[in-house]
């Protein structure tokens, strides 16, 4: 029975200090990053973004495109054969000349500014590609920081799981010394080693935990490596508790800078001007084309001017007119449900980030310091004997629940303020 315990409670010992070692054994390397150095990694490597930025050069490209004219037609008719002779070009005995040749040149000249309004409307296509990719890295970056910070979080956990399993470490080497000189009973020691097995299931747990975030952030940051873990680096005091702004200016903030709000604005920009260039499509286009023709005329050098334009009596484009004014006011209404939805967003962030602030206070910091060292008074206390087991058990679990939440609200409080900022587009 003797041997059966040692041997039991060695393997819970290695098992419980290798939890954390076999999470290190696939990092040979570790990079220290701070958010500000996360994000500019982000942004310099990120494919979705590369990719968003390269759309937004090809509409600025279209831009040029639509300031071009339309090029000149040629249209020329020339004489292959006639009166037996293939080719028959030449000059008569009279000094007339002989064959027959036709040559226009033609021009589109575009009426009611159609060049102009196709211009405004690459233009407005071109800042809506600039809003998605703004709207991209928004939603990007969000992602970022949070599994950013969820990550130093977890880390934090880890830490104070790893000091518990060392003290209980040297708890239940004592233990096994009582408890091999008859000292204390074996459901004491059986007692201990469940309260170790629970301690590393929660090491086991949080370990994947802190792996999904390592493979979600690298993704991010496009880090191929595998062997490389990444390590949030927080300034002393990044707590989150600084006011942005008051709700109202945030409210104003938000329908300035947030570009999903910002794009739905450029659509419905873009739908009015789609219908001043529907409209303009009612005007008939001239083309101008000056010819020449030799020996088909009245005249043997004939020089004349063509112009042509199409006659609007059956089409006047009116279908399109009237489905980009049914657009006009489908894009109105979803501007308008927009910023509802972006009003109440920003003041649902607002009052979370309020919420959370208002349970860091300093007399909550002072409870949990008094907290840390009454926890060290226990352990002193139980390693004298002068509490019993299932005090310093009961104790234990209630001081790991508080610290897992002092972290949490921690947390909280630094996700409220990135979704009010977030919310707001900043």
């Amino acid at each position: 029975m003797f041997l059966r315990s040692v041997a039991c409670r060695l393997i819970l010992i290695i098992c419980l200090v290798s939890t954390g070692a076999r999470a290190q054994e696939v990092y040979s390397d570790t990079l220290h990053l701070t958010i500000q150095q996360a994000e500019k990694q982000f942004i310099d490597s990120n494919f979705s973004v590369l990719a968003a930025h390269y759309n937004v050069d090809a509409q600025k490209a279209l831009i040029d495109q639509a300031k071009l004219w339309q090029n000149p037609v040629l249209n020329t008719d020339q004489v292959i054969a006639a009166n037996g002779r293939f080719f028959p070009y030449g000059v008569n005995p009279d000094g007339t000349y002989s064959g027959q040749y036709y040559i226009q040149v033609q021009q589109l000249i575009l009426t009611a500014r159609k060049r102009g309004k196709q211009i405004d409307l690459a233009t407005t296509n071109a800042r809506s590609s600039e809003l998605q990719l703004q709207d991209l890295v928004r939603n990007l970056r969000y992602q970022l920081h949070q599994y950013y910070f969820n990550l130093q979080q977890q880390l934090s956990l880890m830490g104070i799981y790893k000091d518990q399993a060392t003290q209980l470490d040297r708890l239940t080497s004592g233990m096994q010394a009582q408890l091999n000189a008859g000292n204390i009973a074996q459901k004491d020691f059986i007692r201990m080693q469940a309260l170790v097995i629970a301690l590393q299931q929660d090491m086991t747990d949080l370990n994947k935990s802190i792996s999904d975030n390592e493979s979600a952030l690298k993704t991010l940051l496009q880090i191929k490596e595998p062997r490389i873990f990444v390590l949030p680096v927080l300034p002393a005091g990044n707590t989150g508790n600084t006011p942005p702004a008051p709700l109202e200016e945030l409210l104003n903030t938000a329908l300035q800078t947030n570009p999903a709000y910002l794009l739905q604005q450029e659509q419905v920009l873009y739908q009015q001007q789609n219908l001043s260039y529907q409209k303009a499509l009612r005007s008939p286009d001239i083309t101008l084309g000056p010819n020449f023709d030799r020996n088909s005329n009245f005249a043997p050098n004939y020089v004349g001017l063509g112009i042509s334009l199409p006659l609007p009596v059956f089409n006047k484009n009116q279908g399109n007119i009237k489905a980009a004014e049914y657009n006009i006011s489908q894009q109105q209404a979803a501007l308008k449900n927009l910023e509802t939805t972006l009003r109440n967003n920003v003041a649902g962030a607002y009052n979370k980030w309020l919420l959370t602030t208002r349970q860091n206070s300093s007399s909550q910091a002072d409870f949990y310091d008094r907290y840390r060292n009454m926890y060290n008074n226990v352990l002193r206390s139980y390693q004298q004997r002068q509490i019993s087991l299932l005090e310093f058990i009961d104790f234990f679990n209630e001081y790991t629940s508080s610290q897992q939440r002092l972290l949490q609200q921690q947390l909280n409080i630094q996700l409220a303020k990135e979704e009010l900022l977030y919310q707001t587009g900043k």
